[in-house]
C-alpha cells in the first residue's frame, strides 16, 4: 500500500438472464482488465452470474448447478491473478437456497457472504426464493468442491486494508451491517446490488452512500445491475459507485448499454487516522458477536498511479457551494463576536486597518455585528497606522473602505514613534531586518491596546489560520488581540469571503474599495515601498504560496498525513503550477515553521471556530511548543 492507498473497482458487466457462460465470460474479462490496471479488489452486481431477474427460475436445480460450474470457471481463470473479487450467485445448502456474494482469490474461495435483509415489497420478491443469512447457522459451506466460511459477519484482512461485504438492500435497513462491520475493523465495505431506477431514488442513493460512508469513517463500494436485466417491469440504471467517509470519489454513467468500470483510490489512511481521532467511533465500540476474520494473500505491488482527483484548494468549494460556504462563515464570525460583546456589555471595538485582506475581513464582521446588536457603527474605531512600508493604494482603501462603512476613523502614524524607539534599542533603521519589521508592528498593536483601554472597547485581532500556522505574525504584535475573528480561516478562503461580501452585503462604492482590495498583493507592508510606490515586500516571495501551505496544512492537521504523503498529493494537484522542487522546498519550510512557531500558536486570543481545521490551543490543536520537527524534516529531505 503506497501513500495509504488501496485500488478498488466497481463492475458492471454485460448481462444476459440466466445465461451464466455468457456472465461468467463478461466477468473475466472485467477481472482481467482490472488486473491490468493494478486494481486489488473488484466488486460486481447482485447475483451477476445468474442475473438478478431470474425470478422463479432461482427454484431450477439446472440454474443453480450451472451458476457453480460458472463460478469454477471464473476461478480457474483467474488462478494466476492477486486481484480479489466478490461476485454474486444463488447458493444451495441442503433446504436453503440464498442470495449470496462470493470472494476469491487465486482460484480459491475465501468465503461467502449470504444477504441479511431480503426485500419483500412492490416489485421486491426475494422472500420467494431466498432465505436470510440468519437462517443459515452453520460456520462453513461446501461450494465448488471448497469447504468455506460462510456468514454475514466475515471480515477479509489483505495486507494493506480490512473489507467486508454487505448485500444490496441490507444497505437500506435501519441498522445495517457495514454499521457493524465497521466497528468490528472492516475499513472498506463492498456492497453488490440490484437498484432499480424510479425517479429521485438516484439522488437518494448518492446521499445514503455517502452517510454510510461517513458515519462508518469508511470506503464503501457499490455495483449494481445495469444493461442486460429484465425490464419486464423495472430498469436496472447501472449505478457503479465508489465513496470515500461523505465523498463520491467516482460514478458509473447511468443507463449505459455498454459494459463498465469504474475505478478509484480509497485512501485507507485517512479512514484509519480519522477512527483514531474521532472518539464517537471509538466510544461506539461494544461487545457483540465477534465476526469472523479471513486472512488473504499478499497481493504484488504496483506503482501507485492516482485516478481520483485531489482538491488543490480544499478549503474552497467549487460553484454555488463556495457562495453558502462564505454566507455560513461570515454569520459564523459574526455571532461569535456579538456573544463576546454581550458578555462584556461592550459598544466599542478598535482595529487596526491595513487596506489588506484579513483587517478588511475583520472590519466587515465588525460592521455586520454591529447591525446585528442595534448598535451604531461609530461604536467601531477603525485605526490606520502608516508605517515605512504602507503604500497609497492601501492606505487610501483603508480610508475610503472606513467612511463608506461609517465608523469612526483615526489615523496614527508609527513613523516617529518607531524611529525614536529604534534609537532608544540602538538599532541601524537601514538595516531591514526582524527587528525593524517587529518593531512596527508591536507598536501598532500597542497604539490598539491602549486605543481600547481608553474608550472601553475590544481590540478585534485580524490575523487568519495561514498566517498563524506558519508563525507569519510578531509575537506580542499583531499576534495578539482580545478577540480573534478569523484565526480559524485560510488564508485563500479569506479573499474569497470578502469577495462575497462585496458582491451580497454592501453598496457600490464600498464594493469597489473591497473589490480592489482583494486584487491587491499581500504583504505586510513594513518595508519601504519601491521607486514607483508600489508593494515591494511581498509575503508569499518570503514564505512561499498560501495556496500551498493551505493545501499543507489541510493535509496535515485534518488527516495526520507525513510529509511524503502530502508531497505525493501536493504533486498531483499542482503538477500544471509548480514543480516538484518547488513543493517539496515550501513543504520542508511548513514543516520547519510550523514546528518552531507552536508557542505563538499555544497563547493564541479566543475566536470562533468555523471549519474541520483549527488551531486553537483549547481544542483543535495541542502541541508541545518544544516538540522536535527532526523526523518530518528528515523524511522532507528524502523527498
Amino acid at each position: 500500500m503506497k501513500h495509504g492507498f488501496v485500488k478498488v473497482a466497481a463492475a458492471i458487466p454485460q448481462v444476459k438472464v440466466a445465461d451464466c457462460k455468457f456472465n461468467a465470460q463478461q466477468i473475466d474479462t472485467q477481472i482481467a482488465i482490472a488486473e491490468g490496471k493494478g486494481i486489488q479488489i473488484i466488486v460486481f452486481p447482485e447475483l451477476s452470474i445468474t442475473g438478478y431477474t431470474c425470478a422463479d427460475l432461482f427454484g431450477q436445480t439446472l440454474l443453480l448447478e450451472e451458476a457453480e460450474i460458472s463460478l469454477m470457471q471464473i476461478m480457474n481463470n483467474t488462478r494466476q491473478m492477486d486481484i480479489i473479487s466478490i461476485v454474486g450467485m444463488p447458493i444451495a445448502s441442503n433446504s436453503l437456497l440464498m442470495n449470496g456474494a462470493v470472494v476469491i482469490q487465486r482460484g480459491k474461495i475465501l468465503g461467502v457472504i449470504p444477504k441479511s435483509y431480503l426485500p419483500n415489497h412492490g416489485e421486491n420478491n426475494e422472500q420467494r426464493w431466498f432465505s436470510p443469512a440468519s437462517k443459515y447457522i452453520e460456520p462453513s459451506i461446501r461450494l465448488c468442491g471448497q469447504n468455506v466460511p460462510c456468514s454475514s459477519e466475515l471480515i477479509f484482512e489483505t495486507p494493506d486494508v480490512n473489507f467486508a461485504v454487505e448485500i444490496g438492500s441490507d444497505l437500506f435497513t435501519p441498522v445495517p451491517p457495514s454499521a457493524s462491520l465497521a466497528l468490528k475493523g472492516a475499513e472498506i465495505i463492498f456492497n453488490p446490488s440490484a437498484s432499480i431506477e424510479v425517479i429521485g431514488k438516484h439522488n437518494y442513493l448518492l446521499q445514503t452512500i455517502a452517510q454510510q460512508s461517513s458515519r462508518c469513517l469508511c470506503g464503501y463500494v457499490m455495483s449494481s445491475c445495469g444493461f442486460g436485466e429484465s425490464t419486464t417491469d423495472v430498469v436496472y440504471g447501472g449505478n457503479a459507485l465508489i465513496a470515500e467517509y461523505g465523498n463520491i470519489l467516482a460514478s458509473s454513467e447511468r443507463f449505459s448499454l455498454k459494459e463498465q468500470l469504474v475505478i478509484s483510490e480509497i485512501d485507507v489512511e485517512l479512514i484509519r487516522n480519522e477512527r483514531r481521532s474521532n472518539t464517537l467511533f471509538t466510544s461506539s465500540l461494544g461487545e457483540s458477536k465477534p465476526a469472523i476474520h479471513i486472512a488473504t494473500e499478499m497481493t504484488n505491488p504496483r506503482d501507485l498511479v492516482l485516478t481520483r482527483p485531489v482538491e488543490p484548494h480544499p478549503f474552497v468549494p467549487k460553484g454555488e457551494e463556495l457562495n453558502k460556504r462564505c454566507e455560513e462563515i461570515f454569520a459564523i464570525q459574526i455571532a461569535g463576536l456579538a456573544k463576546r460583546l454581550v458578555h462584556i456589555n461592550g459598544k466599542t471595538v478598535v482595529l487596526g486597518i491595513s487596506g489588506g485582506l484579513d483587517s478588511t475581513l475583520a472590519l466587515l464582521v465588525c460592521a455586520k455585528t454591529f447591525d446585528k446588536l442595534g448598535l451604531s457603527r461609530k461604536g467601531i474605531i477603525g485605526i490606520t497606522m502608516p508605517g515605512f512600508g504602507t503604500t497609497d493604494r492601501t492606505y487610501n482603501n483603508a480610508l475610503h473602505l472606513m467612511a463608506s462603512l461609517g465608523i469612526t476613523i483615526q489615523e496614527i502614524s508609527i513613523k516617529e514613534a518607531c524611529i525614536q524607539h529604534f534609537k532608544d534599542i540602538d538599532h541601524d533603521m537601514t538595516i531591514h531586518d526582524v527587528t525593524y519589521e517587529n518593531g512596527q508592528a508591536r507598536e501598532r498593536t500597542q497604539i490598539l491596546m491602549d486605543v481600547a483601554n481608553k474608550v472601553n472597547g475590544l481590540v478585534v485581532g485580524t490575523g487568519d489560520l495561514s498566517e498563524l500556522a506558519l508563525g507569519w505574525a510578531t509575537y506580542n504584535g499583531d499576534h495578539m488581540s482580545m478577540y480573534g475573528v478569523n484565526g480559524n480561516i485560510p488564508k485563500t478562503l479569506v479573499k474569497y469571503l470578502v469577495n462575497w461580501v462585496a458582491l451580497n452585503g454592501v453598496d457600490n462604492e464600498s464594493r469597489n474599495t473591497l473589490l480592489d482590495i482583494v486584487d491587491t498583493p499581500i504583504s505586510p507592508e513594513l518595508i519601504p515601498a519601491d521607486e514607483m510606490g508600489n508593494i515591494k515586500q511581498k509575503t508569499e516571495d518570503l514564505v512561499g504560496p498560501y495556496e500551498l501551505h493551505d493545501f499543507f496544512i489541510y493535509h496535515f492537521l485534518r488527516f495526520g498525513f507525513r510529509p511524503s504523503k502530502i508531497f505525493y498529493l501536493a504533486s498531483n494537484a499542482f503538477r500544471k503550477e509548480y514543480s516538484e522542487e518547488t513543493i517539496k522546498k515550501w513543504l520542508t519550510t511548513f514543516c520547519r515553521r510550523f514546528f518552531q512557531q507552536q508557542f505563538k500558536r499555544s497563547c493564541l486570543p479566543d475566536g470562533p471556530k468555523v471549519g474541520s481545521v483549527g488551531i486553537s490551543p483549547r481544542g483543535d490543536w495541542k502541541m508541545p511548543s518544544d516538540a522536535c520537527a527532526a523526523l518530518w524534516l528528515k523524511e522532507c529531505e528524502e523527498l
